[in-house]
């Protein structure tokens, strides 16, 4: 039998992502609301009938969702930031720490990561977790995303031309996704995080620059290096790039991993000075939205995790 699986809020930017990678599928069923999705009753049905749920609103709608799953079979998956540090749900990450998989699989309330958190938590976790940066130290985070993570009215403004090449943003330093990034990493401190949109629709580079001189033990790039390679050594979405193709390169292109639910990361390093550039490519609608919540929800069924992805 296939599983019957309802998308609350598909008509958003993620919620179509979603619907698309998996209305093709023999094994899934959609439940559909049509112009109905705007009546309570028929929400509520849906939420409560399906086998998982996956949720596209904002943080407040989402919570009102949750509330209203009264049948305790019924699986969910939140794409907000509403439930990202919350304990009772568990985070939906697969590749971020052995077990994760295992995790996710037997949960019913999943946390779908932010995007720009999934590239960060990529890049430092490992290293947080193999010592290489302690748990107190500061870090800082640069990162760019095509304008589609930014809702319907970014999506607008970008298109219509008014809204210029780069923007930054999160000036006030008190951006939402910094309590996930912070917690998840396994750091003590706040995460600085400086993000910017810029005039592409979709794709994202996460960026972590560190003093390998400054800290303990002033590690190696190869190091850092083989800390990462050995986290996902068997993830079929995470691939790390060897060092000398990265250090063959002159530029990454954010759209580069457009459509796939994988993740790229890269470590740029000068011996001489002791430092490092660690850059993570993804599609923020994909591996940073809407692949994810498929590979969750693959987990979650019992599928393989791959399941309609790429």
């Amino acid at each position: 039998m296939s599983a019957s699986i309802f998308i609350d809020g598909e008509a958003g930017t993620t919620g179509l992502e979603i619907r698309e990678r998996l209305e093709a599928r023999s094994d899934l069923e959609l439940i559909l609301l049509g112009d109905r999705r705007r009546d309570v009753a028929a929400r509520r049905e849906a939420l409560n009938g399906a086998d998982a749920v996956i949720l596209c609103l904002p943080d407040d709608a989402a919570k009102e969702a949750v509330a209203m799953i009264e049948n305790p079979a019924v699986r969910v998956i939140d794409a907000s930031t509403a439930y990202r540090v919350d304990p009772a749900w568990t985070y939906g990450f697969a590749e971020m720490a052995p077990g994760q998989r295992e995790k996710i699989a037997g949960a019913t309330r999943v946390s779908n990561p932010g995007c720009y958190p999934t590239g960060f938590i990529g890049l430092v976790r490992p290293l947080v977790s193999a010592g290489i940066i302690p748990a107190g130290w500061p870090v800082t985070v640069n990162a760019v995303s095509g304008y589609s993570g930014g809702g319907k009215a970014m999506i607008a403004e970008f298109e219509a031309g008014g809204a210029g090449a780069f923007r930054a943003y999160g000036l006030s330093l008190k951006h939402k996704h910094v309590p996930e990034m912070t917690l998840h990493t396994g750091l003590e401190r706040p995460v600085l995080f400086a993000p910017a949109v810029a005039a592409y629709r979709q794709g994202m580079l996460v960026e972590v620059p560190l003093q390998l001189g400054a800290l303990p033990g002033s590690p190696s790039v190869e190091v850092v290096h083989g800390a990462l390679a050995e986290a996902y050594a068997d993830c079929r979405f995470v691939e790390v790039v060897e060092l000398e193709e990265s250090e063959a390169m002159t530029g990454i292109d954010p759209e580069g991993l457009n459509g796939t639910n994988r993740m790229r990361l890269h470590v740029f390093g000068d011996r001489a000075v002791e430092q490092v550039r660690l850059v993570a490519l993804l599609d923020n609608l994909g591996k940073g939205a809407s692949g994810a919540a498929v590979q969750n929800l693959n987990l979650m069924l019992g599928l393989d995790e791959g399941v309609g992805l790429n």
